[in-house]
C-alpha cells in the first residue's frame, strides 16, 4: 500500500452547507423496468447502510422504466430518508442515467452499481476500504464471466484489448460501471459535457489514482440483460470514436494505398499497350475493381460520417437527460464542489 500524502492529516475546513457536507457516501443505481430484481435488491441495500459508518444516501434513476419499478421503490422508500428516485423523462439510455445520478449525489464517495444484482452490494465496503487509503477511484474488474454466452465473452475481450491498441487511454481491460468515484473527481467529471458518453472511458482519461478489485461476477438475478448487442456494439463505438481518431489515420492510409496501386496499375497498362502485347478485355476485373473501390468508398466516407455526427449533436447542445420528477431531494439538490482539504479528512474512518 502506497504512504498518503501529508494532506490527508488535514481537518477539514468550516463547511458552507453542513447538510450537503454531512452525507458521506451515495449510491447510485440507475435502471430500466427492474420490477422482478427490487425484491432482492432492496434488503440487501438496508443491510449494506447499516453497515456503513456514515450518512448515506441512495438515488435510484429511472431510466424511463414502464414496469412500475420507481412506484416500488418509493413505497420502499418512504419510510427511509436515505433512498431517492430521480425519474428521466425518457429512457436517454445507461450511461445518461449514471450521469443523471451523479449530477445529485451529495456524498464524498459516490458508488455507481447496476441493479441486477451483477453488482453485488457486497463488495462495496472493500471498496471503501481502498478509498480511505487514499485511492481516487475504486473499480471492480471481473475475473470471471461464466453467466455470459462464449460470444460476449470474446466479444468484451476483443473489445477491451482493441480500445487500449486504438486509443491513449489506458481503460482496465474487463472493468464496467461498477466503481466508486471520490467527489473530488465527480467535481472535475461535471465539467466534461460530452453526449456521446462511454463514462469508464472518461474516468480512465482524467487519471486520478485508480485500483481495481477483482470479482467474480454473479448471475444475473431476474430477468433478460438490458445491454443486447445493439447497445453494447453502440457502447463500443462510443468508446472508440469518442477517445481515437485512428479510424480517420485509417482512411488516409487506406486512400494513399489505394491511390499508388492504381498509379502502378496505371503505368503497367501503358506499357502493356506500347509493348503491343495481346490484351484480352477482362470485363469482369474491371466490375470487381470498381466495385471494391465504391464499396471502400462508402465505408470511408461513413467513418468520417460519424465523427461529423458527434460533432454535430455536440454543438445542438441539448441537454444529456431531462427529469420528470425527483423524489427524496431537496428543492436546491445539486452538486457543489467540495475542498480538497475537507475531502482529504473525510476519507478517515469515523
Amino acid at each position: 500500500m502506497q504512504e498518503l500524502p501529508a494532506s490527508r492529516a488535514l481537518q477539514p475546513q468550516p463547511c458552507r452547507d453542513a447538510e450537503y457536507d454531512s452525507i458521506r457516501y451515495s449510491i447510485v443505481i440507475p435502471f430500466f423496468n427492474e420490477r422482478a430484481v427490487l425484491p432482492a435488491l432492496l434488503p440487501k441495500l438496508d443491510e449494506l447502510l447499516s453497515m456503513l459508518d456514515g450518512t448515506s444516501e441512495v438515488i435510484f434513476v429511472d431510466d424511463g422504466s414502464q414496469d412500475g419499478s420507481a412506484e416500488i421503490i418509493r413505497s420502499h422508500a418512504v419510510h427511509r430518508p436515505g433512498y431517492k428516485v430521480l425519474q428521466l423523462s425518457r429512457n436517454f439510455g445507461h450511461q445518461a442515467a449514471i450521469t443523471a445520478g451523479m449530477d445529485h449525489a451529495s456524498g464524498q464517495a459516490v458508488i455507481i452499481m447496476d441493479a441486477d444484482l451483477q453488482d453485488p452490494p457486497e463488495l462495496v465496503p472493500e471498496m471503501i476500504r481502498k478509498w480511505t487509503e487514499g485511492y481516487d477511484i475504486v473499480c471492480a474488474q471481473r475475473v470471471a464471466r461464466d453467466d455470459e454466452t462464449w460470444f460476449k465473452r470474446s466479444t468484451a475481450w476483443f473489445f477491451y484489448r482493441a480500445l487500449r491498441l486504438l486509443t491513449p487511454v489506458e481503460v482496465p481491460p474487463d472493468v464496467g460501471d461498477f466503481r466508486l468515484v471520490d467527489r473530488s473527481v465527480l467535481d472535475s467529471f461535471t465539467t466534461m459535457h460530452e453526449r456521446d458518453r462511454f463514462v469508464r472511458g472518461m474516468f480512465a482519461w482524467m487519471g486520478y489514482r485508480q485500483i481495481a478489485i477483482p470479482f467474480s461476477r454473479p448471475d444475473r438475478f431476474a430477468g433478460d440483460t438490458r445491454y443486447p448487442f445493439r447497445k453494447m456494439c453502440a457502447l463500443a463505438m462510443n468508446g472508440i470514436l469518442g477517445f481515437s481518431d485512428v479510424p480517420l489515420r485509417l482512411v488516409i492510409w487506406f486512400g494513399m494505398i489505394v491511390s499508388a496501386i492504381a498509379v502502378m496499375c496505371g503505368i503497367y497498362a501503358i506499357v502493356l499497350r506500347f509493348s503491343h502485347a495481346d490484351l484480352v478485355p477482362g470485363w469482369a476485373s474491371t466490375i470487381v475493381v470498381v466495385a471494391f473501390l465504391a464499396g471502400a468508398n462508402m465505408l470511408m466516407t461513413g467513418i468520417v460520417g460519424l465523427y461529423v455526427g458527434r460533432i454535430h449533436r455536440e454543438v445542438k447542445g441539448r441537454p444529456l437527460y431531462l427529469v420528470r420528477s425527483a423524489f427524496g431531494f431537496r428543492p436546491e439538490a445539486s452538486r457543489r464542489p467540495m475542498s480538497r482539504e475537507a475531502n482529504l479528512a473525510a476519507r478517515q474512518p469515523s
